[in-house]
C-alpha cells in the first residue's frame, strides 16, 4: 500500500500559489536563452511526468508507452499545420483530443481484458512501438525522414520571437497538470482511483466501477501528454519517429514522478527540476557522450528505488514529521 504523502486542500492551494507567483516572476530574472530553455524543459518535462503520474501514480496503472500520447499530440499539430494549413493554436488543441482518444482506445483493449501490472505495461511499450513503425512508413508524417514545420515566427503561428512566449505557454499548461492533481486528491473520481490503485479487487466489491474509472484516467493521461507532444513539435519545430514514438519519451514520462514522488501533486515538479540539474553537471563534466543521458537515468532510478522508494516528496514529508517523533 503506498503511503500517503498528500498536502492538505488549503496547503496545497497556498503551494500551487506560490509556485505562479514564482513561474510569472522568473523570466524576468532569467536573462539568458540557455536558463530559459532549461527552465522550459524543466516544465515541459513536468508536463510529461504530471500526465504519467495522473495514471501511475494516482492509478497505479504503469505505463512504459507514454510516447504513445505523446506522439499523437506531436504528429496531429504537426501533420495538420504542414498538410492542411490548419492554425497550430487549433491543432494543440486537437493534439490533446488525439492523445485522449488513443489512450482511451489502449485503455479499452486493456482494462476491457483484465491486463494489469506488468501486462499493461508491455501492452502500452507495444502500442508505442507499432505506432512508430507506423509512422515511420506513412507518407504524411514525412517517414524516416521527419515533418519539417515551417518557421514563421508570429504568436498567431505558435511561434514566438523569443523564449519567453514558449515559457509561458508551457508553464500556464503546467499550471492545468497541477490543478489536474488537484482535482484528483480532491473528487470522487480521484478517490475511486485511488481506491483502485490499493486493491482493485475490493474496490469492485464496494461498487466501483473499475473499468470506467480506468478508462477515464488513461483518457485524461493521453490528452495531457498529448498536448505536451503538441508543445514539443512547435518548440522544435521537427518531428520523426524516433523522437516522438521512442522510448526515451516514455522514460522520462515516468521517472520523473518517480523521482519526485508519484501520486503527490508536485512530485513531477521535483523531479523534472532535480533529474534535469544532475544531466547538466554531468553533461558539463562528461561531455555529450552517446547514450550518456539514458545511463544517468538509470542509475538514477535504481538509486530511487534502493533509497527513496516514494521519491523527493517522500523524504521531505520523513523530515518533516522526523521531530515529532522525536518528542514521543
Amino acid at each position: 500500500m503506498m503511503p500517503s504523502l498528500r498536502l492538505s486542500g488549503q496547503r496545497a492551494l497556498w503551494a500551487m500559489a506560490g509556485v505562479a507567483i514564482i513561474g510569472v516572476v522568473l523570466p524576468l530574472l532569467l536573462r539568458s536563452d540557455f536558463w530559459l530553455n532549461f527552465a522550459i524543459m524543466v516544465l515541459f518535462f513536468t508536463v510529461l511526468g504530471q500526465a504519467w503520474n495522473i495514471l501511475g501514480g494516482y492509478g497505479g496503472q504503469f505505463s512504459f508507452g507514454h510516447a504513445a500520447f505523446f506522439g499523437t499530440g506531436a504528429y496531429v499539430t504537426a501533420v495538420l499545420q504542414v498538410k492542411f494549413g490548419i492554425n497550430p493554436w487549433l491543432g494543440f488543441v486537437l493534439a490533446g483530443i488525439g492523445g485522449g482518444l488513443v489512450g482511451a482506445a489502449i485503455g479499452f483493449l486493456s482494462f476491457r481484458y483484465g491486463l494489469r501490472g506488468s501486462y499493461f505495461a508491455l501492452v502500452t511499450l507495444a502500442f508505442a512501438e507499432v505506432l512508430r513503425i507506423l509512422a515511420n512508413a506513412a507518407a504524411f508524417t514525412g517517414g524516416g525522414v521527419g515533418t519539417l514545420i515551417p518557421l514563421k515566427q508570429t504568436a498567431a503561428n505558435f511561434q514566438f520571437v523569443d523564449k519567453t512566449g514558449f515559457y509561458f505557454v508551457i508553464f500556464a499548461l503546467m499550471l492545468i497538470g497541477l490543478l489536474l492533481a488537484y482535482w484528483l486528491e480532491n473528487s470522487r473520481f480521484g478517490a475511486r482511483l485511488m481506491a483502485i490503485r490499493e486493491n482493485e479487487d475490493a474496490a469492485r466489491a464496494l461498487g466501483v466501477n473499475a473499468f470506467a474509472i480506468k478508462l477515464g484516467a488513461i483518457s485524461l493521461s493521453g490528452a495531457l501528454a498529448g498536448l505536451a507532444g503538441a508543445f514539443y513539435a512547435q518548440y522544435f519545430l521537427y518531428l520523426d519517429p524516433r523522437l516522438a514514438y521512442g522510448p526515451g519519451i516514455s522514460v522520462e514520462a515516468l521517472l520523473v514522478p518517480i523521482i519526485g514522488g508519484m501520486g503527490t501533486i508536485f512530485g513531477p515538479l521535483l523531479g523534472a527540476t532535480v533529474l534535469h540539474v544532475v544531466g547538466e553537471i554531468a553533461r558539463k563534466v562528461m561531455g555529450d557522450a552517446v547514450g550518456l543521458n539514458l545511463a544517468l537515468y538509470g542509475m538514477v532510478l535504481v538509486a530511487m528505488v534502493l533509497f527513496l522508494p516514494n521519491g523527493i516528496a517522500g523524504l521531505a514529508r520523513r523530515q518533516r514529521l522526523k521531530p515529532k517523533e522525536e518528542r514521543l
